[in-house]
């Protein structure tokens, strides 16, 4: 039956892009091309590890572990696979990997010949997949699963009274990276014992983001020393609350707003709302020239990859998504020490709920709570620089996870 649902999933996507849909399209036609790609590119005999990420979030997890690999482990060839088309377009020429591919669709026919071609020593699943039939052809054949960075909470299928089949798969896995004791101790309490609290490996990544961050000199001719707030992957329900107190004109502040979708309308039509409500000058980035800049009072990065490096202009964070399905990636922001401000939606995000508790990050309901909290920075200087101390220590204290993951696994 699950293999059925996957082949019908397969006809669905099919269909879609088949209608138009961009996303649909890109997957559809990377299926087909996996196969001569595997045939093309591997060579028979090569020890290979292979790591398996959903989409750019898990690719950004699981870049830790792929680097220090690189770094410790030459003999081995890496292949990275994702199922998502965001992910595998963003990253197919990704140069710290020998292979990328897109993961087959997980029918056992697919995952019995995927799994015969690669033949990888080691397997890698970064935080949240769990695909039926690729887990048991790995167990089936000895190879060592691992999920690393995962998260577990009680409201997931697996602890439900009736998720007993999909708890089942949990068993395919050779161990468990989880990010904290509540993990542990909620796959404890279903027998799973062979599960290590290792923290997120993100936290590695951000630390070395911020530490061979790139100076962007047209960004610090437009900042020119002011307080400024860096708004980073937002959405239109986040842009219009930002708009609000930009109109308030209450702060003197510098603005970045780097939306998470660069549809060239939505830009333009992010610039025209900033000048109807206020005599704020905004700026597209890619319009910048280092002379100049620093008369606009906006700057809108219409430009994927800088946002990690933007963070060390601010002096407070905003990070867009909470309005909807869930806040972006915090720990980016908080690795630079500046306090972080996001939308309601955090509760499935540990790190978000901790640095929360902390003191160093802030929940916003509406425009009315973040004007609030955001004045209360502003005009008290001692509070943010308490906030923006407490969110680096936070980002700091949680370094460590990927050395940890390598010593259980590769010795």
């Amino acid at each position: 039956m699950y293999s059925f649902l996957i082949s019908l999933y397969a006809l669905f996507i099919r269909a879609a892009a088949f209608a138009g849909n961009t996303k649909a399209r890109q997957l559809a036609e990377g299926q087909k091309k996996i196969w001569t790609q595997l045939t093309a590119k591997l060579i028979p005999g090569e020890r290979r590890i292979w790591i398996h990420c959903a989409s750019v979030g898990e690719f950004e997890q699981g870049r830790p572990l792929i680097e220090e690999l690189r770094e410790k482990y030459p003999r081995f060839k890496i292949a990275l696979t994702f199922f998502s088309p965001s992910g595998y377009e963003l990253r197919k020429n990704y140069s710290g990997v020998d292979d990328v591919f897109y993961l087959p669709f997980d029918t056992r026919k697919n995952a019995c010949r995927f799994v015969e071609m690669l033949l990888p020593e080691k397997v890698f699943f970064v935080k949240y997949e769990f695909w039926r039939n690729y887990l048991r052809e790995t167990r089936r054949r000895h190879i060592p699963l691992y999920l690393i960075s995962a998260n577990f909470r009680k409201g997931q299928l697996f602890f439900k009274w009736y998720g007993g089949w999909y708890r089942k798969l949990l068993k395919n896995f050779a161990h468990f990276f989880v990010q904290n004791e509540h993990s542990r101790e909620l796959l404890a309490h279903y027998g799973f014992n062979n599960v290590t609290v290792t923290g997120d490996t993100r936290f590695d990544r951000v630390c070395k983001i911020a530490d061979e961050a790139k100076r962007l000199p047209v960004v610090e001719q437009f900042v020119q020393n002011e307080r400024c707030l860096v708004a980073g992957s937002t959405w239109p329900a986040d842009t219009d609350m930002l708009l609000r107190y930009i109109r308030s004109g209450k702060h003197r502040l510098k603005w970045i707003i780097a939306p998470h979708e660069l549809h060239d309308e939505q830009i333009e039509k992010l610039m025209a709302d900033v000048a109807a409500g206020s005599a704020m000058k905004a700026l597209r980035f890619s319009k910048a020239k280092d002379s100049g800049v620093e008369e606009y009072d906006v700057l809108i990065i219409d430009n994927i990859g800088m946002l990690a490096s933007l963070y060390r202009y601010g002096t407070v964070a905003y990070i867009g998504g909470g309005f909807g399905k869930g806040i972006h990636n915090i720990l980016e922001a908080a690795a630079y020490g500046i306090p972080v401000l996001f939308g309601p939606n955090y509760g499935k995000f540990q790190e978000a709920v901790n640095l929360s508790a902390l003191g160093g990050a802030f929940s916003v309901r509406d425009a009315v709570e973040f004007a609030r909290l955001l004045d209360g920075l502003l005009d008290d200087p001692a509070k943010l620089l308490s906030s923006g101390t407490l969110a680096g220590r936070f980002v700091d204290s949680g370094k460590g996870a990927t050395s940890k993951v390598l010593q259980l696994t590769m010795n």
